[in-house]
């Protein structure tokens, strides 16, 4: 159609007039093929600033532009809009992608409609193309698909018209099981996600108002048989111009386990801490505050739970020393494990024990903690000390020393295999110094006897010490007698 028909008919210029502002995108062709009139709408959706932009006729457009379908299959010669209008076929809809020709980085969605004007005599006079812009819709729409697939959360889609599934992603497949044709197109009724819901009656009310259905834990029935618990909700969608919902799914599964395996593992430690032979408590790392205390600590210290939850051990108090105890704070603020430290505690009684306390910073529950393990020493200590005092005092006699060594070597003899071997080792020279040593000199005797120094014979005895495992004069003498030295040869 020429450019002589708008001007000759006052209507097709008043028509072009209104179409040049409404949103829509409008092209008028002739019924010559060739491209008359477009508004701005329709040359910005294409990407270009004049109507000869668009091409001179259809095929023209057809060379300029590359349309395609949206599964990607190009259209062919022929079956172009434009084409499509010009052999008399009229289409209510039809959604295509539209690029320039070479460059299908700039890409555009259009939704085209037709429309066939015809003169007083019903003979066609002039062909219009609607176009709708979909390009931002179909964007969104694509994100989501890829986002939607790619999303390791199950999820699941049910179009509400009909209650069935349109899509599902991946991760319910994997869930679950199910293959993807076990469940797109099959109704609420076949792969019922909301079988098990704990508030089931809630859930299919909601989701026949298509309102949100809040999370609410489920049993979904699992195609292989046995169930899957999960957490599940529905967001009511649109899918393009359909209603639907989409389901989201948390597997507690593999939750329920760890909290089973969590709650085990704080059985045993239970268990292990009020059996626990050592005293052990468990702190506040802030506040020193009692958590909890075990058996052995309330035998140990008098204090029960009653007297010690919910108070810190300056409260009691515990610590026989503050200077001690700031300390002992200290050096787990900087080191966050301490072992082994000689403290002083007090009992509810008053009493003082002496203990080997050690201590470490915690995780328990989401709290900082300290716990805290105290082994009473104190009788150990006072053997310890007079057993040394009692050595002493009879080394000073040689004969009753020789008299106390005897009987020590007859106690040892009487629980131990007596030893025999780690005499060929020792030089002669150190040999005669442990002889003495049995005979109950002193190192300044020895010195006298062998003619030697006395820091000679310290170093012999040192080095009898490394040789036979020992620590002081009386083990060293049990030693010898056990290997048959009982004195100077």
């Amino acid at each position: 159609m020429s450019e002589t028909v708008p001007r000759k008919h006052a209507e097709f210029r008043h028509l072009r007039q209104i179409v040049a502002g409404v949103s829509n995108g409008v092209i008028l062709v002739g019924v010559d093929q060739r491209i008359t009139w477009a508004n701005e709408r329709a040359l910005a959706m294409h990407g270009v600033d004049s109507v000869e932009a668009l091409g001179e006729t259809v095929s023209d457009y057809r060379r300029r532009f590359e349309l395609r379908y949206r599964n990607n299959h190009r259209l062919a010669e022929g079956q172009y809009p434009m084409e499509r209008v010009l052999s008399g076929e009229a289409f209510d809809e039809v959604v295509v992608e539209v690029a320039p020709a070479g460059n299908n980085e700039t890409t555009w969605v259009h939704r085209i409609r037709s429309l066939v004007l015809v003169d007083d005599e019903g003979v066609p006079d002039l062909l219009v193309l609607i176009l709708d812009d979909e390009t931002e819709r179909y964007n969104a729409e694509e994100r989501f698909e890829r986002t939607f697939n790619a999303n390791p959360a199950p999820a699941i889609i049910l179009r509400l018209d009909d209650l069935r599934h349109i899509k599902v992603n991946r991760g319910f497949l994997e869930m679950t099981g199910y293959a993807e044709e076990d469940v797109i197109g099959r109704s609420v009724y076949e792969v019922d996600v909301l079988e098990g819901a704990a508030r089931r009656e809630l859930a299919i009310e909601r989701l026949k108002e298509g309102r949100t259905i809040p999370q609410m834990e489920g049993m979904l029935q699992l195609p292989g048989g046995g169930e899957k618990c999960v957490v599940l909700a529905g967001q009511p969608i649109e899918m393009g111009d359909v209603s639907c919902m989409l389901f989201t799914f948390a597997d507690l599964d593999g939750r329920r386990q760890a909290e089973d395996a969590l709650r085990q593992s704080e059985e045993r430690f239970e268990t292990a801490f009020r059996l626990a032979p050592v005293p052990l408590a468990i702190v506040l790392r802030d506040s020193w505050r009692f958590l909890l205390i075990n058996e052995a600590f309330t035998r140990e210290t008098r204090f029960d739970t009653e007297d010690a939850i919910g108070r810190d051990a300056a409260e009691l108090p515990l610590w026989d020393s503050a200077d001690a105890a700031a300390e002992l704070h200290r050096r787990l603020r900087r080191e966050h494990t301490v072992l082994n430290v000689d403290m002083r505690l007090r009992t509810k009684t008053g009493a003082v024990i002496d203990c080997v306390v050690s201590a470490a910073a915690v995780d328990i529950r989401d709290q900082s903690c300290i716990l805290v393990a105290a082994q009473n020493v104190t009788e150990r200590n006072r053997t310890g000390v007079e057993v040394a005092q009692a050595i002493e005092a009879a080394m000073k006699e040689a004969d009753f020393s020789k008299a106390v060594v005897e009987q020590l070597v007859r106690q040892r003899r009487k629980t131990a295999p007596v030893a025999s071997g780690g005499l060929t080792g020792l030089p002669p020279r150190a040999r005669d110094v442990l002889g003495l040593i049995c005979d109950g000199l002193n190192d300044a005797a020895i010195g006298e006897k062998l003619g030697v120094s006395r820091n000679t014979v310290r170093n012999h005895v040192a080095s009898l010490y490394r040789k036979t495992g020992v620590s002081n004069r009386a083990s060293l003498v049990i030693w010898a007698r056990e290997r048959g030295i009982t004195g100077a040869v």
